[in-house]
C-alpha cells in the first residue's frame, strides 16, 4: 500500500515515499523473483491457482506525483498497480488531511492517461470520507457513484474499491459489493475475511531490505488465508 511518490521532508501521515526509495523497494522485489502487478491481475492469476510470484501493488488517492514519480519507475521495473482515485476531488487536494503539505491530486486527463498506460484504476470512494460513518445515502454515492463515473471517464469496466482511511464495517461491505465491486482493500480488516476487505501492508519511506523482507514474512505468518481465494 502507497500513496504519494515525491518528497517527504514533511511528512506527518507518513503517506510518501521519495521516488528513489520507491525504487530500492522495486528492485529488492525483483531480486527475489516478485513482480508487481495490479490487484485485478494478481486475483486473476490466483483463481487460476497461480501467481505465487505476484504481489498486489496499490496507490491510495490518486495523487498527481504518480504520473511523473511512480509511473516510470513501475515501468522500468517490469511492474504494474492499482490506482485508487477518487473521482468527486479530480484536480483538488488532500483536503481530508488537516495537517502537513497540500498535495494536488489527478485531473480526469491525468487519470486517463494512467489508465492508458495500462495502470488498474479502481474507486477510493467519491470525496475519501469514513464509509462506517455515512448515511445510506452518502454511503450509495461514495461506492455506486464513484464506479459509474470512473468507468465513464476511462471507458473501462471498474472492479476494484478501497476503504477511505482503512476503515470497514459489514454495512461498508455489502454497500461495495451491491455497487457491483469484485474486490475491495482495506488494511487491518479484523474478523472481516473475503474478497471485498483484502488486507494490506502499508509501505513507507523508512522501510529498508531489511524491514520489508521482515514486513513480508509477519504479513504471510498474521494473516488469515482470504476466504474465496486459492
Amino acid at each position: 500500500m502507497y500513496h504519494s511518490v515525491a518528497d517527504c521532508s514533511e511528512d506527518p501521515y507518513r503517506v510518501t515515499v521519495a521516488p528513489a526509495r520507491l525504487e530500492r523497494q522495486l528492485g529488492w522485489l525483483r531480486r527475489r523473483g516478485l513482480r508487481g502487478v495490479s490487484v485485478a491481475e494478481l486475483l486473476a492469476a490466483r483463481a487460476r491457482g497461480e501467481g505465487r510470484n505476484l504481489v498486489g501493488l496499490t496507490f491510495d488517492d490518486g495523487y498527481a506525483d504518480f504520473l511523473d514519480n511512480a509511473l516510470p519507475l513501475l515501468s522500468r521495473w517490469g511492474c504494474s498497480a492499482t490506482l485508487f482515485v477518487l473521482p468527486g476531488r479530480l484536480g483538488a487536494d488532500n483536503a481530508w488531511d488537516p495537517q502537513g503539505p497540500r498535495k494536488p491530486l489527478l485531473t480526469a486527463e491525468g487519470v486517463r492517461r494512467a489508465a492508458e498506460a495500462g495502470v488498474e484504476i479502481g474507486s477510493h470512494g467519491l470525496t475519501h470520507i469514513d464509509l462506517t460513518r455515512a448515511d445510506d445515502a452518502a454511503l450509495k454515492e461514495e461506492t455506486a457513484e464513484s464506479r459509474a463515473l470512473l468507468e465513464e471517464l476511462t471507458g473501462v469496466p471498474v472492479t476494484g474499491f478501497c476503504y477511505p482511511y482503512g476503515t470497514v464495517d459489514q454495512r461498508a461491505v455489502e454497500a461495495v459489493r451491491a455497487a457491483g465491486y469484485g474486490y475491495a482493500c482495506a488494511i487491518d480488516p479484523g474478523e472481516l475475511n473475503g474478497p471485498h476487505v483484502l488486507p494490506r501492508v502499508h509501505v513507507g519511506q523508512n522501510d529498508t531490505a531489511v524491514r520489508l523482507f521482515l514486513k513480508y514474512r509477519l504479513h504471510r505468518l498474521r494473516r488469515r488465508p482470504v476466504a474465496g481465494l486459492r
